[in-house]
């Protein structure tokens, strides 16, 4: 009889560190609670905002707490979301827990990106693709003004401020160059225009479901990352992803994350350097492409905890080299003339001057929260309550690196990742720089948000729930920025 190879065996939904799914009274009304919060938050949202939208024309946003507009509708991707919604939630989980881990990571990649694009289609090519990206708040309006970098680069906070000459776009003014540089690269190979940066970001934005599962694998676990796997793909925050360059900044985020997470995992010192160079490589591209993602720092250093023994004692081999890699964008962008600090100082005035000005923020610094709950769906909800929960069972299981193999340290880890991803969200929060918009601004973070789906037993149910959620929103709002 010939044997089962180990890697493509069937997997019980149960096995390994993750979670017991078995009944659980306790469990399934914190479930509850946490969807019950998440509705409660999001109607308040809903009904508050639409009050002081009536009244004061304050929010910029027709539909708050979202920036749509009500808009029932049915597109050329309409068949394609629903086929895909309903494939990824009857077979989703039995293929997370049978397919060879490298098949799994290229299956989610292809459906992520089948998902996203199925959904922005639902809006048609024109104004679902290849239209986002050149409105006139966009990247592509000011390409031609990039025929010399250098020289763009030395003037580029002259043109941030509203009254200033030419002032850019707001897209363009409110993230530092290296966002509009990307598509000026794109024109430049031949891929220029509206059709091609959608599907650059895209693509490249589903990649970053891949990244949070090699990370989550790394630090929690295969069990735990098959878990995820369902949820990673069937978000709904697909239907901001198409076609957002924000999507392709969280795939650059996601990755710096995943790289360092596997330089303090790597066994060889020679890995270690590796992984470690690139992670600040592209961590450094991060802070180029949105200011706001410099607090990923805040979801590294929760990655460095559970290893903090293994850094002390290696040093080298890791810190120095990610050091080395994190200096390499800034600097090429400082010698080019280019000032950070400078650019992010006139982009707060800047934002004072538009609508971020008017905006209030007693509204938004709670409505924000309610785009979230939105954008990561009621499964991540649920599986927040029970991170918690973690946390609070097993404080010091945090401390145990990756690798040893306990199901509370597993899920501890797991619990302390999304913990930081929220408390960098909480930041940006209360910065009072990010009024509206959360659902496309704070992608980066809410990808992070969805492994804790894991957690969930009856994962059928939550993926519907999440699949539904994401397809009443495409096909009833019209979204926009």
């Amino acid at each position: 009889m010939t044997r089962t190879p180990r890697s493509v065996r069937p997997r019980t939904p149960h096995s390994g560190p993750g979670p017991d799914p078995g009944p659980d009274p306790g469990s399934a009304r914190l479930d509850l609670y946490a969807v019950g919060a998440g509705v409660l938050l999001v109607t308040a949202a809903v009904l508050i905002g639409r009050h002081i939208q009536r009244g004061s024309h304050t929010l910029f946003v027709d539909w708050p707490p979202l920036l749509a507009s009500w808009g029932p509708h049915v597109g050329p991707g309409t068949s394609a979301a629903i086929v895909l919604a309903v494939a990824c939630t009857a077979y989703g989980p039995a293929a997370a827990a049978r397919l060879p881990w490298r098949g799994l990571l290229a299956a989610v990649w292809g459906t992520a990106t089948a998902w996203i694009l199925s959904l922005a289609l639902v809006d048609g090519w024109g104004r679902g693709v290849a239209g986002r990206l050149t409105t006139r708040h966009e990247y592509l309006r000011v390409v031609d003004r990039f025929h010399d970098i250098p020289a763009a680069l030395r003037g580029f906070d002259g043109h941030i401020l509203l009254d200033a000459p030419d002032n850019w776009p707001a897209h363009v003014a409110g993230h530092p160059p290296a966002a509009t540089l990307t598509f000026v690269l794109l024109d430049w190979i031949g891929l220029g225009g509206g059709g091609w940066a959608g599907l650059w970001c895209v693509t490249v934005g589903a990649t970053a479901c891949v990244a949070v599962l090699v990370a989550v694998r790394a630090l929690a676990g295969e069990e735990l990352a098959r878990r995820a796997a369902p949820f990673l793909v069937v978000a709904p925050a697909a239907v901001w992803m198409g076609t957002s360059a924000d999507a392709y900044f969280a795939a650059v985020a996601a990755w710096s994350v995943t790289l360092l997470v596997l330089a303090v995992t790597a066994r060889s010192a020679r890995r270690s350097t590796g992984w470690a160079a690139g992670s600040g490589l592209l961590f450094g591209l991060t802070c180029y492409l949105s200011y706001g993602l410099t607090l990923f720092a805040v979801v590294g250093a929760a990655v460095l905890l559970p290893v903090r023994r293994r850094v002390r004692e290696r040093p080298g081999p890791l810190l120095l080299p990610l050091l080395a890699g994190l200096a390499v964008v800034p600097a090429l962008f400082t010698l080019a003339g280019f000032d950070w600090w400078e650019a992010y100082r006139l982009l707060v005035t800047r934002y004072r001057q538009g609508a971020g000005g008017v905006r209030p923020y007693g509204y938004w610094v709670w409505a924000n929260l309610a785009c979230t709950v939105l954008v990561v769906g009621p499964a991540s909800a649920a599986g927040l309550g029970r991170a918690g929960a973690v946390l609070l069972r097993h404080p010091r299981a945090v401390l145990t690196a990756p690798g040893a193999p306990d199901r509370p340290g597993a899920a501890a880890r797991l619990a302390l990742l999304a913990a930081s991803v929220f408390l960098a969200l909480l930041a940006a929060d209360l910065s009072g720089m990010s009024k509206a918009e959360t659902e496309r601004i704070w992608l980066p973070f809410a990808l992070w948000l969805l492994p804790v789906c894991a957690f969930l037993p009856r994962p059928r149910a939550w993926l519907a729930a999440q699949a539904v959620l994401a397809l009443l929103l495409n096909h009833l709002l019209r979204t926009g920025w």
